[in-house]
């Protein structure tokens, strides 16, 4: 049985990027860049106001009242400030507005009185300028974006600055999830049909891929029936670079999720995994393509896909997998027991006072699934701990 550890290692070798492409940038948020994103232009691109107020010569400003003749106005978006100052000229300028050429400096206009076609500077101003100068943001040619960056809502702003209207990024992984099972219906149609059960598993999924990345290009729930499983497994591996099988992943006469790849070329790259819940949780390849087996009890079946579905989506987006695993320590809110011999992923929550693991701890129970955001790592054979004691944990 493959460790922990080992499992994450083989998940990362293959969680590699699938390719590049140009995407328009109102449709690149939250994927990531392939290459860098480089600025056409410096920011701001001339010497430009901070303030409103008026453009002046430093060496026109005395110790004392100053009076300047107006001979212009400046606005944001002219080309230019205004005509070109000589000694005792202002120009009206606004936020944003480009400097007039031969000034240096904007005084601010709650210290400036107009008197008719003059203004009058009570005294010599504060040290500050209130000038932007040109490139003083960035300068074009400059890197702003380094590739792998994800295209957050702030990595927008400035790929827009840049003046990019298109970025070239990863290739989204496309995803298709089957939950396998004769018991399973649609919900809303199990509680006036004895013996079958709401399947649940695959609209977490669902959810859990499209957080990490990936598009979701097909949910299918399928009977078990081999032959059927196998034509959808193939048109599955058709149309998505992941296939998610949910179901059917212990040692059942009708467990059938692997068996449903064998014709089509599976090769595994780990096929049970030595933790609590979800040890009999799979990954493995039909040619380029990657099929990933999670149990189907809904707790087991999301810690699985969180630990490791999550990790080759982010890899096959252009992140790095790793940071899928990014465990911080936190301390327990409340005492926790022994470890077995399997590592332990308890479900948890966090509190003011710290995380505390949530209700029972079964693999098959949703309702306390639904309260937990973290996961609280034990390794095998760790002792019962009392509140207070520090834990590794990673948001779920």
């Amino acid at each position: 049985m493959t460790t922990f550890d080992e499992a994450c290692r083989r998940v990362a070798a293959i969680a590699t990027p699938l390719g590049a492409e140009p995407v328009a940038l109102d449709q690149a948020a939250d994927r990531v860049l392939a290459v860098p994103v480089v600025a056409r232009r410096s920011a701001p691109q001339a010497a430009v106001s901070a303030m409103d107020g008026y453009a002046v010569r430093d060496a026109d400003l005395a110790s004392g009242p100053t009076r300047l003749r107006l001979v212009g106005e400046s606005f944001a978006g002219a080309p230019q400030g205004g005509p070109r100052l000589e000694a005792g000229a202002c120009v009206r300028i606004f936020t944003g507005a480009p400097l007039p050429s031969g000034a240096d400096r904007v005084v601010i206009q709650e210290v400036v009185r107009r008197d008719g076609d003059a203004v009058v500077i009570a005294g010599r101003p504060s040290p500050a300028r209130h000038v932007r100068a040109a490139g003083s943001d960035f300068a074009a040619g400059e890197v702003l974006l380094d590739a792998g960056t994800r295209l957050t809502p702030q990595a927008l702003v400035a790929a827009a600055a840049a003046d990019r209207e298109a970025v070239e990024v990863h290739v989204r992984p496309r995803v298709a999830v089957l939950s396998t099972g004769d018991e399973l219906v649609a919900p809303g149609r199990s509680a006036g049909a004895p013996g079958t059960i709401p399947e649940s598993v695959s609209f977490g999924v669902d959810a859990l891929a499209r957080a990490w990345g990936g598009e979701v290009v097909g949910r299918r729930r399928l009977r078990d029936d081999l032959p059927s499983l196998v034509r959808a497994a193939g048109r599955a591996l058709e149309e998505a670079h992941v296939v998610v099988v949910t179901g059917g992943a212990s040692v059942g006469e009708r467990d059938f999720s692997r068996a449903m790849f064998e014709p089509l070329g599976l090769r595994f790259a780990f096929e049970k995994v030595d933790i609590k819940p979800g040890k009999p949780v799979w990954v493995g390849r039909v040619g380029a393509r990657i099929v990933v087996g999670l149990p189907g009890n809904p707790s087991a079946a999301m810690v699985t896909a969180r630990l490791f579905l999550a990790p080759i989506l982010a890899g096959l987006s252009g992140r790095r997998a790793q940071e899928a695993w990014a465990w911080r320590t936190a301390p327990l809110a409340a005492a926790l027991g022994a470890c077995g011999d399997r590592e332990c992923f308890h479900r948890g929550r966090s509190d003011f006072d710290g995380v505390r693991p949530v209700g029972r701890q079964d693999s098959s129970a949703p309702k306390d699934l639904a309260t937990a955001d973290l996961l609280i790592r034990r390794r095998a054979d760790a002792r019962a701990l009392e509140a207070g004691e520090i834990v590794e944990v990673l948001a779920f």
